[in-house]
């Protein structure tokens, strides 16, 4: 078992935090996963227990045993409230929609410790509210715009409307950030490129890969493809042919799928740049950049832990920050106004004409402060502007002293 989850008292719930630190330290999650089903086995009735082991399942790659396990937890109890070292200064409710980690907005992995306090309570299918509601200041739409949470938005909106305390992301706006609604409300912003997205079938693909004609207008080779309901870059790829498009259909089973034309946002230099962007309260905040020689950019495996000069580039995006915030201040501003949102992040690139290029906005994606600090030194400041900017938002929601 790890010293990290030992240390935070295992045999509560967790959430998601701990176990992503555990990762990025290069620190296998299978021991942890085996030491937590043995605990279950003794403590059938323990719900945070069960929602642990859900959660390190899912993050080992076992979704569907992870998503089982996660029902038998909410069978026994369905609100729970994450750990936090001393009295509140704003309780959070967080409303979660059962599904992956992927499904909700992981605040935890950015309020590790603090004076936050995050109550997790997951709706009911059918009856979202059915379960008596804990005590709380503010309340926060926490679940994501995808088929598991779908269901919920309509009816969790409409309760909303006339909710006693302050809304953090109404759902109302949550239903709108689908990949292909968002690029459709974000055409024609100065300063800002947002590829069109459009959702088609199997059959589609299925018939452009033998050489007819039926890809969307406007849209040829190369172009990106991607599983409806997709997130993390799983199943994400470029096809640049009719033969490449028969590869992929032949690896990737899904009915539905989003298509996007191909922009080359490589640098001079031949190496490609994506910067993740928190937007609070309709302010900018850096959260990342990564830096790599693939196209499709994942933080983790961009090569930034083993090389230090793309560290140093990220380093001086960090803090040069407000020079990038002014530059795209009016696309940034127009993107916020848009989707209505108080709390989103954007993944984007600086084009080689100044453009903002728009890769996908929405509000459950992962931002933390978690990378080991003698590589990542220059992180921890900007992390922490981050992160107190959204306690502040909390806290002005709350009618709370700042």
């Amino acid at each position: 078992m790890s010293a990290i989850i030992r240390s935070r008292a295992w045999q509560g719930y967790l959430g998601l935090a701990p176990f992503l630190r555990l990762s990025i330290n290069g620190e296998s999650l299978l021991p942890v996963a085996q030491s937590l089903l043995a605990e279950a086995g003794e403590r059938p009735d323990d719900a945070p227990l069960w929602m642990n082991l859900a959660t390190a399942m899912m993050c080992l790659g076992q979704r569907e045993a992870g998503l089982a396990v996660q029902q038998q937890a909410l069978m026994l109890q369905r609100v729970f409230e994450l750990p936090h070292q001393v009295p509140a200064a704003v309780r959070v409710l967080m409303l979660m929609a059962p599904g992956d980690v992927a499904e909700n907005i992981p605040l935890e992995c950015l309020f590790e410790t603090g004076d936050v306090a995050l109550i997790h309570y997951w709706l009911t299918p059918g009856d979202p509210f059915a379960q008596p509601l804990p005590a709380h200041d503010v309340v926060l739409a926490a679940l994501g715009e995808a088929d598991a949470s779908r269901p919920f938005l309509g009816p969790v909106g409409e309760a909303l409307d006339n909710w006693p305390v302050p809304v953090v992301n109404h759902p109302r706006h949550i239903a709108l950030t689908s990949r292909h609604a968002v690029s459709a409300r974000l055409q024609g912003i100065p300063g800002l490129q947002v590829p069109s997205v459009v959702a088609v079938p199997r059959a589609v693909l299925e018939a452009a890969a033998v050489g007819q004609d039926s890809l969307p207008a406007g849209l040829g080779y190369p172009f990106i493809v991607r599983p409806v309901g997709s997130q993390a870059g799983c199943d994400l790829a470029r096809v640049g042919c009719a033969a490449d498009l028969q590869a992929y259909l032949h690896e990737v089973a899904e009915s539905q799928f989003y298509l996007a034309p191909f922009v080359d946002y490589s640098g001079p230099d031949g190496l490609f740049r994506k910067c993740r962007v928190a937007m609070v309260d309709g302010r900018p905040y850096a959260s990342h950049m990564g830096v790599s020689q693939d196209w499709m950019i994942h933080y983790l495996n961009a090569g930034m832990y083993e090389d230090a000069a793309r560290r140093a580039e990220e380093a001086a995006f960090m803090a040069g920050f407000d020079d990038f915030a002014c530059r795209h201040g009016p696309a940034l501003a127009a993107i916020h106004e848009r989707l209505g949102l108080d709390y989103f992040c954007i993944d984007c690139a600086e084009l080689r004409d100044g453009r903002l290029l728009l890769f996908e906005a929405d509000h459950v994606m992962v931002v933390h402060a978690m990378d080991p600090v003698d590589r990542f030194s220059y992180k921890q400041a900007p992390m922490r502007r981050l992160r107190e900017a959204v306690r502040a938002m909390l806290l002005r929601r709350a009618g709370r002293a700042v």
